[in-house]
Parts: C-alpha cells; structure tokens; sequence
C-alpha cells in the first residue's frame, strides 16, 4: 500500500510525524516529508489510524 499526501491542503502539522515518524518529517523549512511511501501491509490499521488524524485531511491510502 501507498501513503499519499496532498500537499495543498497540508499544514505540517506534523501529527503524522508524531505517530509514526519513520514513515513521515518534516524537513528544515517544516514541510512534509514522506520517507515511506510504500508501507507494509501488516501496518495497514497503524497508518489508518494515522491518516484519520490528520488534522487537514491531507494523508490517504492507496492499494
């Protein structure tokens, strides 16, 4: 599975980064990051539970 961010909608929050900060960082200007993109299927409801909670409803997952 993919994680995708839309990056207009995306504050950098930095919720995600929070969750599980070796998928997402932000970089030295405070932008979103993903460092995964391609994210292990046994952590499907860990990213579910991390794409529900971005504050901006900018995270999805892809199949």
């Amino acid at each position: 599975m993919k994680i995708k961010a839309d990056f207009d909608l995306c504050e950098s929050n930095g919720v995600c980064v929070g969750m599980a900060p070796d998928v997402f960082d932000l970089d030295d200007d405070d932008y979103l990051v993903i460092l995964e993109s391609d994210v292990s299927e046994d952590r499907r409801e860990e990213m579910r539970q991390v794409v529900g909670s971005c504050p901006k409803s900018a995270l999805s997952i892809e199949d």
